[in-house]
């Protein structure tokens, strides 16, 4: 800080950007704290695509999610995966991985060709290129059918069932809109918590990859 000749301190140094005065010291403070703020912001940018996602999933998908087909399926594999623990999720999860760049695909097979994986491939197909993919996840966070073939089996370690089975009943959350680089196709994926028709408790959950640009 400095002086004037009478002795006096003089006001300390000031920035100053249009209208806005701010003393020096305290300059490098608010650039920082902007800085984190803008990190941690979600991007508005980014966020548009949920009203488009939202509407059409309330509208084309939320009407069949309750088909017995999807409930008897859950419910079935929720019984036979009752007593799995997590070494066993992630032995299972690590065969679906080799076997994924195999010819030789029991578990992934046993998915693909079950009924449910077949009445979620007639939706994809009815959806006129708007969704790309659909699988349903049981309370184990197990991917236990499928439209089309996935990269891995337990899903529990991702968003699409932390935010809804875990949450509760009546669950939709949309993920961040990414583009694919194989197709250059921009997508979504919209995830909701399915729950029993008679309890009302949730059972699992499903996803559905959307094309952001057939919307």
């Amino acid at each position: 800080m400095t002086r004037t000749r009478g002795g006096s301190q003089a006001p300390p140094e000031r920035v100053e950007r249009g209208w806005i005065i701010v003393p020096r010291f305290f300059a490098s403070t608010i650039v920082g704290a902007c800085f984190w703020a803008l990190q941690l912001a979600p991007s508005s940018a980014n966020d548009v695509h949920v009203a488009a996602v939202t509407a059409y999933v309330e509208a084309n998908v939320r009407r069949w999610i309750q088909d017995p087909v999807i409930i008897d399926g859950i419910n079935d594999q929720n019984e036979l995966h009752a007593h799995l623990t997590q070494f066993d999720i992630e032995t299972m999860d690590a065969n679906w991985k080799i076997e994924f760049a195999s010819n030789n695909r029991p578990l992934i097979d046993s998915v693909l060709n079950n009924a449910l994986s077949k009445f979620l491939k007639e939706k994809q197909a009815d959806s006129d290129g708007v969704i790309t993919e659909i699988f349903v996840i049981d309370a184990k966070g197990l991917s236990i059918g499928e439209s089309e073939v996935s990269s891995d089996y337990w899903q529990g370690d991702e968003l699409k069932w932390q935010k809804t089975y875990l949450v509760g009943p009546d669950v939709l959350f949309v993920d961040r809109q990414e583009k694919d680089e194989s197709t250059q196709m921009l997508q979504s994926q919209a995830s909701m918590t399915i729950s029993d028709p008679k309890t009302g408790q949730p059972i699992g959950a499903i996803t559905v990859g959307i094309n952001l640009d057939a919307l």
